[in-house]
């Protein structure tokens, strides 16, 4: 990829990098000057990042002045060199978003936030991004556009049977998920459950441990998404079995 480049491909490679981390770092302005600190990070249906920020927080009081700011993601663990690991850094606003689905997203990442979501002085924020600078590996660094940062098929239909698919999957097909986990990430271990759905894959926890298992194609509605669950599920007994 060259500088510059907005292939649909480096929009979809960049997605699952952000829909695959749980933290990332934040900049933000203060007073002219960068500032950067940690964050939990989620996403919305479109691969838009989601935060949960205290308004007593150094970085929510920068965004409140300044909405400006930066999101650095990176999977360089397991990397000798851990410059030889993808990163992207994504530019935009960042604005309050008041929705209650979105904040069940975060909280079903984040377990823990969910004891502090409601509290009056935390809010949710999405992150408009107007481009990203993606490094991909060695010579594969290129600028990516916000509309190719973004998923822009019309997923409503999943986004509003997000909750159900979630609860119907963690109650009637335990075994399903976890064989997702063993057989197609090769994540071993009991007690896995899903978090979150969206038209590019679906997340999954156990305890404090996360795993992502991207589809192979883009699931736009409820009845594709039990198709392709049932695929997986498939997929993966045919591998247990190999």
């Amino acid at each position: 990829m060259r500088d510059g480049d907005s292939k649909p491909e480096a929009g979809i490679e960049a997605r699952r990098l952000i829909r695959s981390r749980q933290h990332g770092a934040l900049g933000t302005l203060m007073d002219g000057r960068p500032y950067v600190s940690m964050v939990a990070i989620a996403c919305d249906t479109d691969g838009a990042p989601l935060l949960l920020l205290s308004d007593l927080a150094r970085h929510t009081q920068n965004l409140l002045a300044d909405p400006r700011g930066s999101l650095l993601f990176e999977a360089t663990e397991g990397h000798a060199d851990p410059l030889a690991g993808p990163r992207l850094t994504v530019i935009g606003r960042a604005e309050r978003f008041d929705d209650p689905r979105a904040l069940a997203r975060f909280t079903a990442r984040h377990p823990a936030s969910a004891q502090y979501a409601g509290f009056g002085d935390f809010h949710l924020y999405r992150v408009v991004v107007e481009r990203g600078h993606l490094v991909a590996g060695f010579g594969r660094i290129s600028w990516v556009d916000g509309e190719a940062l973004r998923f822009g098929a019309d997923a409503s239909a999943l986004a509003a049977a997000e909750a159900d698919i979630v609860a119907h999957m963690n109650q009637d097909h335990a075994e399903a998920i976890g064989l997702y986990a063993e057989r197609l990430l090769g994540r071993a271990g009991t007690n896995w459950h899903m978090t979150g759905i969206d038209p590019e894959g679906l997340d999954l926890r156990r305890d404090g441990e996360v795993a992502r298992l991207d589809f192979k194609e883009p699931v736009l509605t409820p009845a594709a998404a039990r198709r392709t669950l049932v695929g997986l599920a498939e997929a993966a007994r045919q591998a247990r079995g190999a």
